[in-house]
């Protein structure tokens, strides 16, 4: 979805991301800017049909519009030339990986990309990943396309091929980061993951968006959305992610209701 919002074009870096509202009963969602055009001073989002407010996302046409849209927010990712850069991106996370792994290929790291979905139809990016990476593995869980396995699986193989890698960025489903941040420990690879709590003001006020990192509490909004993967306490955030499953659940099914009784 290409959303225009010049103020925050102009300004926004990767790794930062921006709050949705769609009408004045609407949650506030939180999704990562893909991508921006300072010239037409427009945002690219991807998301993912997985409850009420996507699916009503999913029906705007063009020239609908958002109650409220909020960013840029949270720390930009820290590009550095590092030497060489491990992308991981899971699903929807390809979508957070790809403005890093650009931003990376910029400073003139080597970028080896690693990209996996479930299957092959529903893979993203592929094409503009392939640019901005030195090397791009892919990865499906079926094996309908590229390596049958999980991106952690390819990652072993890149670490067991002696490629000497600086740091690893990976996103995706949180069970995802858990284990490449496990794989990764023992080697001494710094890893950054990006997280998505549960958001609420996304102004590090309500304390919704809480994680524990290295034994201490941040908020996600203001103190992230990247952390050092190795000192997550993923358990914790698996947790709280299912918090309001049975909210969302009931919400989801009201709106289809509804859909279906107009």
């Amino acid at each position: 979805m290409v959303i225009e919002a010049p103020e925050i074009a102009r300004k926004r870096k990767a790794g930062q991301f921006i709050v949705l509202m769609i009408d004045d009963k609407g949650e506030r969602i939180p999704l990562t800017i893909v991508d921006s055009d300072n010239e037409k001073g427009t945002l690219t989002i991807i998301f993912q049909i997985v409850g009420k407010t996507t699916a009503q996302m999913a029906q705007m046409e063009k020239d609908d519009f958002f109650l409220h849209v909020l960013g840029p927010l949270g720390h930009p990712t820290e590009i550095n030339n590092f030497g060489t850069a491990v992308c991981i991106g899971g699903g929807v996370g390809i979508g957070v990986a790809y403005p890093i792994a650009a931003a990376l290929k910029e400073t003139g790291n080597k970028v080896i990309s690693i990209i996996g979905s479930r299957t092959k139809d529903i893979l993203i990016l592929e094409d503009d990943m392939r640019k901005v990476s030195d090397q791009l593995l892919v990865a499906t869980d079926d094996g309908s396309y590229g390596f049958h396995g999980f991106v952690s699986a390819v990652l072993q193989n890149v670490i067991d091929s002696g490629e000497k890698i600086d740091i690893v960025f990976a996103i995706g489903p949180v069970p995802m980061m858990k284990v490449i941040a496990n794989l990764t420990k023992p080697y001494g690879i710094k890893t950054i993951v990006s997280l998505n709590p549960v958001m609420v003001d996304a102004t590090g006020m309500c304390g919704a968006c809480r994680v524990s990192v290295g034994d201490k509490t941040k908020f996600a909004c203001v103190d992230g959305p990247e952390f050092d993967g190795h000192e997550v306490d993923f358990n914790l955030l698996i947790n709280r992610l299912r918090m309001y499953c049975n909210q969302e659940k009931q919400a989801m099914e009201k709106y289809k209701c509804e859909c279906h009784g107009k």
